[in-house]
């Protein structure tokens, strides 16, 4: 394992990022529209109970939707570099595809953790109600689980994919009943017996939950829970994507 590759490919990630500035605009304004719209629309009749100002209940959900669709998306860079023949040269080279890997998911993951936490400010200054500098911490840790587990998933569906416009459908597909399912939007709490079963499958829902917790106090399960849960699941995804990473042909 090479940590210079690994900081390399990181780099070169954080410097793609940075340079994209139609991508941040875009992935910040949209979930943007989503919390200004439903928050401030719906906000006016709805009362959570427990909560009371449903933008605060919304604004954890937002954050983790932004953070999930930009990790997975992360896969989207794997498929054009292997179009234009970057992937195969930094396959060849004398470098583990486990560093490459690390280096894609720590890319990924920083740049999902940036989108987050603008997102988080961008909440408070429309009125959602924000964490201590503890929750803000926990809060953090929540959005690198969250991210690293998704960078995961997206590198291992980019690995079995060869089309770069048929993987944000693939994507969409898979993310989006994930992220309607997993309490974002309404408390689990409220929903159907049913509905509720399968969404306590739902990784994203424990991301989500932890979120809500830290950051307005209030959550479906104790948060240590959530973070074990959404541990175990980056784990396996991360482990999931090195070995499909691994098997990849370019």
């Amino acid at each position: 394992m090479s940590a210079q590759a690994i900081y390399v490919l990181w780099l070169r990630d954080m410097k793609w990022f940075l340079r994209a500035k139609a991508r941040i605009i875009s992935t910040i304004v949209m979930p943007f529209l989503w919390l200004a719209i439903l928050g401030m629309g719906l906000g006016a009749v709805t009362q959570i109970p427990g909560v009371g100002n449903y933008i605060d209940f919304l604004a954890p959900g937002i954050v983790a939707m932004a953070i999930l669709f930009n990790a997975t998306m992360t896969g989207v860079s794997v498929l054009w570099d292997r179009q234009f023949g970057f992937l195969k040269e930094i396959l060849v080279a004398p470098v583990s595809r486990i560093s490459i890997m690390l280096g894609r998911t720590f890319g990924g993951t920083t740049t999902s953790i940036i989108q987050g936490v603008m997102l988080l400010l961008v909440a408070g200054l429309i009125g959602a109600k924000m964490p201590g500098p503890a929750g803000f911490l926990l809060a953090l840790l929540f959005m690198i689980v969250l991210a690293i587990g998704f960078v995961g998933l997206g590198l291992a569906i980019a690995s079995r994919i060869t089309d770069p416009v048929a993987f944000p459908l693939v994507i969409n597909f898979l993310i989006m009943p994930l992220f309607f399912l997993s309490g974002a939007i309404f408390p689990l709490g409220m929903a159907p017996e049913w509905l509720r079963v399968i969404a306590y499958i739902d990784p994203v829902a424990y991301g989500v939950d932890g979120l809500r917790g830290v950051i307005i106090g209030v959550s479906e399960f104790p948060i240590w829970l959530d973070l074990a849960i959404l541990g175990i699941f980056s784990l396996a995804m991360v482990l999931l994507g090195a070995y499909l990473f691994k098997k990849m042909s370019v």
